[in-house]
């Protein structure tokens, strides 16, 4: 059941947001007053999320709701991953009782790339960039981009 009402979350609530991907899962932290986010360690993701490791996030952050990228091509259409994207999303939902919210991630990754560039080039990232860097920050740039409006958004 999907819902595009807009979202009623507590005042001051944090919200999780997560960049599902076959291998890594990238996670970021939200604040809904504020409308910021910071990524957070990336999730290993071989043949299943890594539920503990979930789990512990969940019970440190006591987040409102949790969101995930809807990962569609350019023109909106859905692609093999938009499937599992959407059962990770329910799977969040059944384990932790909380609300899910889809939220289109066009584009996300390569924003998280670009603005990883930038930050190495401007010296406030002077190590080497890692894939799980660019999870991280695509979960932010979804994470963010939910907070800021909710239209569109959609609820599992």
């Amino acid at each position: 059941m999907t819902d595009t009402s807009p979202v009623a979350l507590p005042p001051g609530g944090i919200v999780l947001g997560f960049d599902y991907g076959t291998r890594r899962i990238g996670v970021a932290i939200g604040e809904q007053v504020t409308g910021g986010a910071r990524p957070l360690p990336a999730l290993v993701n071989r043949r299943a999320p890594d539920w503990q490791t979930l789990g512990r996030l969940i019970e440190q952050w006591q987040p409102q709701a949790c969101v995930v990228g809807l990962p569609l091509d350019q023109e909106g259409g859905r692609q093999p991953i938009t499937r599992q994207a959407e059962t990770f999303a329910e799977q969040l939902r059944r384990r932790y009782g909380l609300p899910v919210y889809l939220c289109d991630e066009r584009f996300s990754s390569r924003a998280a790339d670009d603005e990883l560039r930038q930050a190495r080039s401007d010296g406030r990232i002077r190590r080497r960039l890692r894939k799980s860097d660019r999870d991280g920050m695509a979960a932010r740039l979804i994470l963010e981009q939910f907070l800021d409006s909710s239209a569109g958004t959609q609820r599992r």
